[in-house]
């Protein structure tokens, strides 16, 4: 049975990450599946999960890895579908600096801002290539993005510019805003080449769902995935929708600057869950301590996705 009313969490709203959520829910392709869906804004993505756990919020989107926080070795939670592809956030560092694009070890000495979780990406990179992020640098997390309803990107843009931090590692709109604004320059952006190899699989934005909840509302997961599968394809036809989406949440800068992110997105828009993505999202969440053995793809992934969908990105 189909629970019309459906309360989502994210961990950042104004912001690219999870923007088909955002999406599905302004254009109104929840509504078609008969969902009935409020966003709430719950940062960072360990206290969105947390809400899920707590039966606060029915569905998370959020980074994949950050689930393990609250469920340990994927215990009593399931991704339900991607949002998109590939680990999504880039570094930024202080213009002013005059790093060059791909030049990770710029991070030598600096002051490198990121939100809790979100960070381990931005550490295992940095191993791989030989930066110790204990003693090479020094990684903070400013305290004004623990509010749980802040948005970290375009906060930490603001941080940037203020020259409280040489860079950060988040989102998107935050780097856009950044650079838009003279602060920052882009020094890795993974989604299109940047970092070591293979740090595109560390992490993606997923939809996640409770055991207990997809054993009495498994239809209702579905029509979530169809919900964001059609956003996918309305805004691959029309990337204008994107201003509409963002129209009523976004202040006016980042509702200007959606539309240009959403169609360097589009490549990576595909909601399927393959064997090879949840294999290095385990091997990743596995070195960073967030798990102690391998677990099998059934019980990360829920059984409702169909066949077609668990097949890698073509």
């Amino acid at each position: 049975m189909i629970e019309s009313d459906l309360t989502i969490a994210i961990p950042d709203m104004i912001s690219n990450s999870y923007f088909p959520i955002v999406a599905a829910s302004e254009l109104g392709y929840f509504k078609r599946e008969g969902l009935d869906v409020r966003l709430e804004l719950i940062s960072p993505g360990d206290k969105a999960f947390a809400a899920l756990h707590s039966g606060a919020v029915h569905l998370v989107g959020a980074e994949a890895h950050t689930a393990l926080a609250v469920f340990p070795n994927w215990s009593g939670v399931k991704l339900i579908c991607a949002q998109s592809q590939g680990m999504y956030w880039f570094l930024v560092m202080r213009s002013d600096l005059m790093i060059e694009r791909g030049d990770i070890a710029s991070v030598r000495g600096r002051r490198i801002a990121a939100a809790p979780w979100v960070e381990m990406g931005l550490r295992r990179m940095l191993v791989a290539v030989g930066i110790d992020p204990m003693r090479d640098l020094e990684i903070v997390t400013p305290q004004e993005i623990l509010d749980r309803q802040v948005n970290t990107g375009v906060t930490l843009a603001r941080a940037l510019e203020d020259r409280r931090i040489d860079g950060f590692w988040a989102n998107g709109m935050g780097a856009t805003v950044a650079v838009h604004r003279g602060a920052g320059s882009i020094v890795l952006d993974v989604r299109r080449g940047d970092g070591p190899p293979g740090c595109f699989d560390y992490t993606l934005p997923v939809v996640a769902a409770t055991d207990h909840f997809l054993s009495i509302a498994s239809d209702t997961a579905e029509a979530a995935i169809r919900a964001i599968a059609a956003t996918h394809t309305a805004l691959r036809r029309d990337v204008g929708l994107a201003t509409l989406a963002a129209k009523r949440l976004f202040p006016p800068l980042e509702a200007d600057l959606i539309r240009n992110l959403v169609q360097l997105d589009l490549p990576f828009y595909d909601t399927s869950l393959s064997e090879h993505t949840v294999q290095n999202l385990n091997a990743f969440a596995f070195d960073m301590g967030l798990l102690k053995q391998p677990v099998p793809f059934d019980k990360v992934v829920a059984t409702i996705m169909s066949g077609a969908a668990k097949h890698d990105v073509v």
